[in-house]
């Protein structure tokens, strides 16, 4: 598999962005009769302005808990118990903590600000209403001033926006395919110029020739209208096509967040050594492709220590007993691993340097002072 060129070209430009969301130790728990059930433990990143983060991992690694918290659409018994969600606006105004605003406040940043697109749109959009009568609704809630013709008529400008014929503005849901239904979530999204855009799976549900057209289309927006985007999703090879960082999640925590090149290249984790490997390459010599054994852990009776030590080919003393933390290591710009081996390679490479000085110190030591 080759990595994405045209990203590549892209990345460049959008590192050096100014942040549009800082995470600092984001928590979630659901109650439950007993101990609650920690979905999202101690998850911390930032987002650039114009960035793709992508978040991969299992089904049950905690991505969707994720984004319901940043988006602030969890539901009872979810709740998020620590942490906080830093929202930095175009405006130069003081960054706004999501977390801690409550219904109303958020309004205010709903659809502008922050906007998402979920995974299934025949769920998401309304199933008896004309497509363009919702963009309409929409947008005349963040613009009191306009009037139902020009709503209608900026309606079928998005759909352009997403290759779907204006026409279609008076289409229902149903009338329209899947992956037209997907373009159009998009569209809606979009409606009111968010600069953050959270991404549920949105190729889900499309065949494999419509998810290239949308992931297209995601890029070419993106590029346009300079907004971020966090985009969830199972398949790592897909992320590595898409976005300019991934982080890894399992069991509720980020175990691994590196650039897309550097994450396929060299991952440093397990976990996503094993992600990575389960997908065959598009040029490479035949060879059997290995799963990552058993399954993600019940996180109401986690296992002590990593908690991926049960499934792990490479774990080592100490693995069932400590909890890594998430640590800077030297495979590129800004990569985190929570990994034993990592701490320990990390370690070793210290002591290298430290042997490196403690040769080169007698001579430093004779300038200027003499010999002590």
């Amino acid at each position: 598999m080759t990595v994405r060129t045209a990203g590549q070209e892209k990345r460049s430009q959008t590192t050096a962005g100014t942040t549009v969301l800082d995470v600092r130790g984001l928590t979630v728990e659901y109650a439950t009769g007993g101990a609650p059930v920690r979905a999202c433990s101690d998850v911390s990143f930032t987002l650039r302005r114009g960035e793709i983060l992508g978040v991969a991992g299992e089904s049950g690694s905690g991505k969707s808990t994720l984004i319901t918290a940043l988006t602030r659409l969890q539901r009872p018994p979810a709740v998020t118990t620590a942490g906080k969600i830093l929202f930095h606006g175009r405006d130069n105004a003081p960054p706004v903590d999501l977390a801690a605003l409550d219904g109303r406040q958020l309004r205010r940043y709903r659809w502008s600000a922050l906007s998402i697109v979920l995974q299934s749109a025949m769920d998401a959009l309304n199933p008896v209403m004309p497509i363009g009568a919702q963009f309409a609704d929409v947008l005349r809630a963040r613009d009191r001033t306009l009037d139902k013709k020009r709503a209608w008529a900026r309606a079928a400008e998005l759909l352009a926006l997403v290759g779907i014929s204006a026409d279609r503005v008076r289409a229902y849901p149903h009338q329209l395919s899947g992956g037209m239904r997907q373009r159009a979530a998009i569209a809606l999204a979009l409606a009111c110029g968010p600069e953050l855009v959270v991404m549920d799976e949105p190729t889900t549900a499309v065949d494999v020739v419509m998810q290239r057209q949308i992931l297209a289309q995601v890029l070419r927006l993106r590029r346009e209208l300079d907004f971020a985007v966090v985009f969830v999703t199972h398949d790592l090879s897909l992320l590595l096509e898409l976005a300019d960082r991934i982080a890894i999640m399992y069991a509720g925590r980020i175990v691994e967040v590196g650039e897309a090149a550097t994450l396929y290249r060299d991952p440093r984790h397990p976990y996503t050594q094993g992600l990575r490997d389960s997908f065959p390459p598009l040029h490479a010599p035949l060879r059997t492709l290995h799963g990552i054994p058993g399954t993600p852990p019940d996180l109401r009776n986690p296992p002590p220590g990593c908690p991926f030590h049960p499934r792990c080919g490479q774990r080592t003393a100490g693995c069932d007993e400590r909890l890594p933390a998430l640590l800077p290591v030297a495979a590129g710009p800004g990569h985190e691993v929570a990994c034993l081996l990592g701490e320990q390679r990390n370690h070793g490479l210290s002591e290298q340097r430290g042997q490196a000085l403690g040769e080169q110190r007698p001579h430093d030591e004779t300038e200027g002072g003499g010999v002590r």
